[in-house]
């Protein structure tokens, strides 16, 4: 059974920093990253990493958003600066498992003051 556990969310004022992180368990992982979702819009991808250490930013975080993973421990980390209201919203690791399985984990709250 995959389990992907996130931590790291909360409440920070605009210009701050937040770090998240995912553990993955229960299977083998390609390609992992973060997916966030505000009230009332759909769900986008905000950054995602391969296996190898390749990675894709949303252009709305570029620059100040950086996503890493340790694959020893299955954890993908994201780290969050120079944070902006308009970043607020549930964030949701995901991970790919090396049968293509597309898995989500519960979401943590990322809230950003003005």
């Amino acid at each position: 059974q995959v389990q992907l556990v996130e931590s790291g969310g909360g409440f920070v004022q605009a210009g701050g920093s937040l770090r998240l992180s995912c553990a993955a368990s229960g299977s083998a992982f390609n390609a992992m990253g973060w997916y966030r979702q505000a009230p009332g819009k759909q769900r986008e991808l905000v950054a995602t990493i391969t296996r190898g250490g390749n990675t894709n930013y949303a252009d709305s975080v570029k620059g100040r958003f950086t996503i890493s993973r340790d694959n020893a421990k299955n954890t993908v980390y994201l780290q969050m600066n120079n944070l902006k209201p308009e970043d607020s919203a549930v964030y949701s690791c995901n991970a790919v498992t090396i049968f293509g399985e597309n898995w989500y984990g519960q979401g943590t709250q990322v809230t950003v003051s003005s």
